[in-house]
């Protein structure tokens, strides 16, 4: 997935799931991928973000294989949450085990000429 968004903190996660919707509308995850903000460019040198900044995002998801059956949808969900599954993240830019604040997080994807956000799915045809 290649992410514009920004976010009101420091820092903040990306969490993005691909599910499959079948007919009567039930939603299934089929994989997910998370991306610590300050962790976009480099996982060795993290790097706070301005607040309000916009920034372009890689969040790779988990390997899979699905086949979409005649019905089913993809639906792309993004938030900037899964705990319990993932840690915490406080947005404020301390780390997670030593933040004594949290803050709530107004978060902004982008999508248009100059940042399109979108994912990429490979296909194979039999």
């Amino acid at each position: 997935m290649v992410l514009h968004a920004s976010t009101s903190g420091p820092d903040t996660d990306w969490v993005i799931k691909l599910c499959d919707v079948h007919p009567d509308g039930k939603t299934y995850c089929v994989t997910d991928g998370i991306l610590r903000a300050r962790y976009r460019k480099s996982p060795d040198a993290p790097e706070l973000l301005e607040p309000g900044e916009i920034a372009a995002y890689e969040i790779e998801l988990y390997p899979t294989a699905m086949a979409f059956l005649a019905g089913h949808r993809i639906k792309i969900m993004i938030t900037s949450s899964d705990f319990p599954r993932y840690d915490r993240n406080p947005n404020t830019g301390e780390e997670p085990a030593d933040a004594r604040t949290y803050e709530t997080a107004t978060q902004n994807v982008f999508h248009d000429k100059l940042r399109p956000s979108r994912i990429l799915l490979p296909t194979v045809n039999d």
